[in-house]
């Protein structure tokens, strides 16, 4: 028999997802310009070494040795030690965890799984496809815009979860850094003369590289620190666009690197130098957003966890649920929310996993719901075939 307290560690009192009649609280605060930004870790976050089950007592058994300094945040969970601004977000009520969430996908493949996770459908999808966060963007009110709401995508590419008809700018940290202001202005001179849409497109890329190389002295992440991966640059950059009076409604960035096979080292080496990498860019976020960080959420989203037990190289193999994040200033935070599955050989997915039991469909629902305002009718169309799942109340302060 499971615990009571392995089987539900949920702060605040919340109930299961999907055990409630939904009621819909939605956020129309005059004046309110709501945002929200995506941020997918690719590769697959081993959500047990960043929030660790340390109540669980097969937790020790499972990762003790490699689990490093952690800080609790309640009777269950603590949040590596390597993210203390995000602590301190938690803390402030301005960030929250959620743990046991997947996607409905149930396989192994990096790229199905950020299909599923991107097209918001419940299976992998072949041939032409939208993604769910277009999708909301085509439903979202205008809140007070004279302009139809339009998506930002800091990526080289439109990824899949941006695709679909409405606008999205494309934006990406250029190798080449128009340094040379008169050769840009030539090539500038060339382009409006031939062809002026690659003249937007080069004027457009060297004000971005501009933006983005620009780090404010005392931003989060502003020094280095040795090992670390930059993720502070695209997050800062996105932060800035974001935060125009006409920037873009929502908006996608990827940060790649989380798939660790071999040679993990979550107290010290490559996944504690992400999460401290992770944790200055959300800091950068903060920052960068400035005044509109109140209307603002950023959802840390993942394809799938990693397996429970480490692997014979000292890393983790893809497994199943893993950990989220909600960030922003009208977040009801400073909690844990999880239906809590267990560690236990007999409690694991297939033997070898974190087995799910939050829909990560009903989180974001529940955003999109409460912070973007959306008309609940409209979940069925930004997620179809998902009638069974519901949207997650009180994640935002009304």
């Amino acid at each position: 028999m499971t615990h009571p307290v392995m089987r539900r560690a949920v702060l605040g009192g919340l109930g299961s997802l999907f055990a409630w009649p939904y009621l819909p609280r939605l956020a129309r605060a005059a004046g309110r310009d709501p945002r929200l930004l995506v941020v997918i870790l690719r590769g697959g976050l081993d959500g047990i070494s960043m929030l660790q089950p340390v109540g669980d007592p097969a937790f020790a058994a499972l990762r003790g040795a490699d689990a490093g300094d952690s800080v609790p945040l309640d009777g269950m969970f603590a949040l590596h030690a390597n993210m203390p601004k995000l602590l301190g977000m938690i803390r402030e009520g301005e960030a929250l965890a959620l743990h046991a969430a997947h996607t409905p996908y149930r396989g192994r493949s990096h790229f199905d799984g950020q299909d599923v996770l991107e097209s918001g459908l419940p299976r992998v999808t072949t041939g032409e496809r939208t993604g769910w966060l277009n999708r909301a963007l085509v439903a979202l009110p205008r809140a007070g815009r004279v302009a139809p709401p339009k998506g930002l995508a800091v990526a080289p590419v439109v990824p899949v979860i941006m695709q679909g008809p409405a606008p999205v700018e494309t934006w990406q940290l250029q190798q080449f850094r128009y340094a040379d202001e008169d050769l840009v202005a030539r090539l500038l001179d060339l382009y409006e003369a031939r062809d002026p849409r690659l003249a937007e497109a080069l004027r457009s890329g060297a004000m971005l590289d501009h933006m983005m190389q620009e780090v404010p002295p005392g931003q989060p992440g502003a020094e280095r620190v040795r090992g670390r991966p930059n993720f502070v640059t695209e997050a800062a950059a996105a932060a800035r666009i974001m935060a125009r009076p006409d920037g873009p409604r929502v908006a996608a960035l990827g940060l790649n690197g989380w798939d660790t096979h071999a040679s993990q080292g979550t107290a010290r080496g490559n996944l504690a130098n992400r999460l401290g990498a992770l944790d200055d860019a959300l800091g950068a976020l903060r920052e960068g957003m400035g005044p509109v960080w109140p209307d603002t959420v950023v959802a840390v989203v993942t394809e799938f966890g990693r397996t429970a037990r480490l692997n014979g190289t000292g890393g983790t193999d893809h497994g199943m649920a893993t950990a989220a994040l909600l960030l922003g200033g009208r977040l009801k935070g400073g909690r844990v929310i999880a239906d809590w599955p267990g560690l236990a050989p007999e409690q694991l997915h297939e033997g070898r996993d974190l087995r799910p039991t939050t829909d990560l469909r009903a989180v974001l629902a529940g955003v999109m719901v409460e912070h973007l305002q959306l008309d609940p009718a409209a979940i069925a169309q930004v997620f179809p075939d998902s009638q069974a799942v519901r949207p997650h109340p009180g994640l935002i302060r009304t």
